[in-house]
């Protein structure tokens, strides 16, 4: 399936999911932090390099003193991932983008940055809901405080409204999103590539 518009495969159990995306393509991931995002990344990054802001994070900690607090350079860190970002963007190869999907000045942002880079964006939304995200941010050990956890709640139950209503027109710049639940990102069969082969008929079933 190469994706158009926005594409629904919420429940879906019936086949596997392959993605088709052009050979330049930028893809973001989103969902809530637990929601599965970083396993879904692993499974994809043979097909292109995968944007991680919290790699970022680890090199900026492991070169700041115990004693100071993320959030005193967490400015600095972002605006080293989004450079990052902006460097790959130029390389032209296929990148796929970590994020929560809450934060619309950010989704405008890529948008803006890919099309001066002549590429399209896409992204693919895991929509697993709060209480398996919090499950899975135990399970892997990482717990997002939950004034942080609620922005994004809220973030991203605000774009899934907006697209709901007003389809991709909610997010302007975006060539497609596909909305995943948990049943179908944990299916083994779930891949994307990077060609550039025309789009094939996609099933209607899936579109809204």
């Amino acid at each position: 399936m190469a994706p158009r518009g926005v594409v629904d495969l919420r429940g879906r159990t019936d086949s596997a999911v392959r993605l088709a995306y052009p050979a330049n393509a930028a893809v973001v991931v989103a969902g809530l932090p637990g929601s599965g995002k970083s396993t879904l990344l692993r499974a994809w990054s043979p097909a292109a390099t995968v944007l991680d802001p919290r790699a970022t994070r680890t090199a900026f900690e492991a070169r700041m003193p115990d004693w100071l607090p993320y959030k005193a350079y967490r400015p600095w860190a972002r605006l080293r991932h989004m450079g990052l970002i902006r460097a790959e963007m130029r390389r032209g190869r296929p990148v796929l983008i970590h994020d929560c999907g809450s934060r619309a000045w950010l989704r405008r942002w890529l948008a803006r940055t890919a099309n001066r880079s002549g590429r399209p964006v896409h992204m693919v939304v895991l929509d697993v809901g709060p209480h398996e995200a919090l499950s899975g941010q135990h399970a892997r050990r990482r717990l997002a405080s939950p004034r942080v956890f609620g922005i994004h709640q809220r973030g991203l139950a605000r774009l899934l409204a907006r697209v709901e209503r007003d389809g991709l027109s909610a997010t302007p710049g975006i060539s497609s999103m596909v909305l995943l639940d948990r049943t179908v990102r944990d299916l083994r069969a779930t891949s994307v590539r990077f060609d550039g082969r025309p789009p094939r008929t996609q099933d209607p079933r899936g579109t809204i």
